[in-house]
């Protein structure tokens, strides 16, 4: 479904991304997990191609100087130059690192204004299927998005990227400073995605431990290259990314 060959991502003389390649198969959910600085966030934006964006507005404010190689392939077609908002027709959906809601319109304000791309008709249907994975959310359709809690404005978030139709889903760190409880919840809502809805996911996380039963298959990263990838088990089973990432040494169960 996607493939990304060779990417590699400066910014200034700093590589964010080097020479990274990754795979992602249609119904797959994908972890790209990894500490702090390590490339994730890039890598998120430049497959939705915000990191274009953000190049050029660098550019005319005279900032710091984005340079990109490699390739991003989705269903066939080379998108590494696409801008984000054909990214988003194709069917690629980002849903960023506290990611901005409307905080003065409600709920549901909310995922009606981020359903642009859909006919009239799809709207309610569309909506509904928002709360039927997220139940918290129809207690709060009403509400002032500004007013609801953190963990709560994730699952919006998530929420409003589930508006453009996606076909892939990318969420960067949805689980950051959430309660364990809002995790397990988000959590269980990301694989209810997957399966009832069949959208494709890559999720990327530093703590990785509660999506581990949910993953397919996981890619490693340090200093913004490839340092382990594997299928699930072949990840929870191997102790340096227990120990680093899933919180578990080799007495844990």
């Amino acid at each position: 479904m996607m493939q990304v060959n060779k990417l590699t991502v400066f910014f200034e003389n700093a590589i964010a991304v080097n020479e990274l390649s990754i795979r992602v198969d249609a119904g797959e959910i994908v972890g790209v997990i990894g500490p702090n600085s390590a490339g994730k966030s890039t890598l998120m934006n430049t497959i939705s191609g915000l990191i274009l964006d953000t190049k050029v507005k660098e550019q005319r404010r005279g900032g710091t100087r984005i340079t990109i190689f490699g390739e991003i392939l989705f269903q066939g077609e080379d998108i590494t130059d696409l801008w984000p908002d054909l990214r988003v027709k194709r069917g690629i959906a980002l849903c960023r690192e506290r990611h901005p809601v409307f905080k003065e319109s409600t709920t549901e304000e909310n995922l009606r204004i981020s359903a642009y791309l859909r006919k009239r008709s799809e709207i309610k249907p569309a909506i509904e299927s928002v709360y039927a994975m997220f139940p918290r959310l129809v207690e709060m359709r009403r509400r002032r998005a500004g007013l609801m809690s953190g963990g709560e404005q994730q699952m919006l978030a998530v929420g409003i990227a589930m508006m453009s139709n996606p076909k892939i889903l990318l969420l960067d760190e949805p689980l950051l400073g959430l309660s364990p409880l809002v995790q397990l919840a988000l959590v269980d809502s990301i694989e209810k995605i997957n399966k009832e809805a069949g959208v494709t996911i890559v999720v990327s996380e530093q703590f990785a431990r509660p999506l581990i039963p949910i993953i397919h298959r996981g890619y490693i990263l340090e200093n913004g290259m490839l340092s382990f990838e594997g299928e699930n088990q072949v990840l929870f089973n191997n102790p340096d990314v227990r120990s680093a990432y899933f919180g578990l040494d080799d007495e844990s169960e």
